[in-house]
């Protein structure tokens, strides 16, 4: 059965609530110990843990909960209209520059954008 389009679920300006399902592919673990090769990823959690609560922040939802699996992740967001609707053109750019920055300072955070850009 073919997946609706997320265009025809999430609509605008209403508070809603997702499930959200994300997977490894060819057998990639993700967290904890992998058995075939003996590694164990288990320090990736706070890194997902800590990514999560930064792109809510830039995104203006919030995480309801999360649970990060050996070889896949399901996060519980909320999104917040009602956040987002004050937002001027600027602080939409500086939140988009924060996730995609073209220059990075030496200790690899966002550097002030200039102007122009």
């Amino acid at each position: 059965m073919p997946r609706v389009n997320r265009r025809e679920i999430v609509a605008d300006g209403e508070i809603q609530v997702f499930h959200v399902v994300n997977r490894c592919v060819r057998r990639t673990h993700l967290c904890g110990k992998d058995r075939q090769s003996k590694k164990d990823y288990s320090h990736r959690r706070e890194w997902i843990r800590q990514r999560l609560e930064f792109l809510a922040g830039i995104f203006a939802v919030d995480i309801l909960g999360f649970a990060v699996m050996s070889n896949h992740l399901h996060v519980v967001v909320r999104t917040r209209p009602d956040v987002v609707t004050p937002w001027s053109d600027d602080d939409v750019a500086r939140r988009w520059w924060n996730l995609f920055p073209k220059r990075k300072n030496k200790d690899k955070s966002p550097a002030e954008p200039t102007e122009e850009e």
